[in-house]
């Protein structure tokens, strides 16, 4: 070889010639390698995102959630308790909260009643999610039925929707006032369904804690922190369920790369002894086969990636959504904001790329050190 440019052409040359002469094996090869990108890539995607999604809304949470506890579940709290929680030191806001869920036989879902702790809508009156109108065929005026504690049916007018960008947190929403809401759930004034705490400072929260559950020992505090820890572990927990579902695509590709690490065809072989014989040396070989394994490594890894990022933030995740999402009937319709966490990314591709690069380049070293006639015949 003349000079370094030449050689350097030379080898870029025979690359792409070499790959182009088996189109069909590395199409193929293509295709199952960027499957594998986009499946693993998708779920990694997805449980980043909506775990993403979840710490954001959790950032408007209360520090500290207070609820009763009777025969080891949970129950109504009474009002009382918020003067008895004021008066620890480091708490700065304390309020009841009226909340609960509802079953509907009509389309045999649950929706979530709350009492908002303002702009509560009028008696009689309900605010509604895009899940509930999209469940009942709802139009602005209709009358939803729900049945009281008593027994009686309570006719409720929807005058208001939640917009489509709220769905995440809204879909199965029904915002209705205080006396509706205890004539549903049989309640009453002086008890509430939990109690919402906030600290001045976040480092007093665990003492803050410790001192709500001494001073009443008939409940239990809910840090928001754990709330957090809650959703990371469900989605973890998901997330690796798909990715054991997926292992016998990642065993069928682990395959792949070891079937390339045992050894080349005797046509590869004869191609590299007659490249020696010609006067290449070990190292362009080598460099040779390092660019047609990052050809296709590279390339599939890039589409499988842009194939997922389509998939997830684009598509709705049809393939993923019912089993990260959750099951539900009134499943939310909502499109995730792209979150891409790059320590995943580069996992992923020290996990696919660099053991096939890697599978390409030992079979290549082995023949290209052995005497080229040897090779050839």
């Amino acid at each position: 070889m003349a000079n370094g440019f030449d050689r350097q052409k030379n080898i870029l040359d025979f690359t792409l010639s070499s790959l182009l002469r088996r189109k069909w094996k590395n199409l193929a090869l293509v295709f199952v390698y960027t499957l594998v990108v986009f499946l693993l890539a998708s779920v990694m995607f997805f449980s980043y995102a909506i775990r993403r999604e979840a710490s954001l809304l959790l950032d408007n949470a209360p520090e500290a959630t207070v609820q009763r506890i009777l025969a080891g579940r949970h129950s109504p709290i009474p009002l009382a308790y918020v003067d008895r929680i004021k008066d620890i030191a480091g708490v700065h806001a304390v309020r009841g909260r009226l909340w609960g869920y509802y079953f509907d036989p009509v389309v045999g879902a649950n929706y979530t009643l709350v009492v908002p702790e303002s702009g509560a809508p009028e008696k009689g009156t309900i605010r509604v999610g895009a899940g509930v109108a999209r469940a009942r065929s709802l139009l602005a005026g209709d009358m939803i039925e729900f049945k009281t504690a008593a027994g009686d049916i309570l006719e409720l007018e929807a005058r208001a929707f939640f917009s489509a960008d709220s769905e995440l947190v809204s879909s199965d929403l029904v915002l209705l006032s205080a006396d509706d809401f205890l004539a549903i759930s049989g309640g009453t004034a002086d008890l509430v369904t939990d109690i919402a705490v906030g600290v001045r400072n976040p480092r007093e929260l665990a003492t803050v804690a410790e001192k709500i559950a001494a001073r009443l020992p008939d409940t239990r505090v809910i840090l928001r922190e754990e709330i957090l820890r809650t959703y990371d572990a469900v989605f973890n927990w998901r997330g690796g369920l798909l990715v054991i579902i997926l292992a016998g695509a990642m065993l069928a590709f682990i395959i792949l790369a070891w079937d390339k690490a045992s050894g080349l065809g005797p046509e590869e072989r004869r191609e590299i002894g007659i490249l020696k014989a010609i006067g290449w040396e070990t190292s362009d070989v080598l460099l040779m086969k390092f660019w047609e394994g990052m050809t296709v490594s590279l390339s599939s890894f890039l589409l499988g990636l842009l194939l997922a990022y389509f998939h997830v933030f684009t598509a709705g995740s049809g393939l993923l959504a019912p089993v990260l999402k959750g099951w539900s009937v009134l499943l939310p319709e909502f499109r995730l904001v792209p979150y891409i966490d790059a320590a995943q990314v580069a996992a992923l591709f020290f996990l696919t790329v660099v053991p096939y690069s890697v599978a390409t380049i030992i079979p290549a070293w082995r023949a290209s050190i052995v005497d080229p006639d040897s090779v050839m015949r």
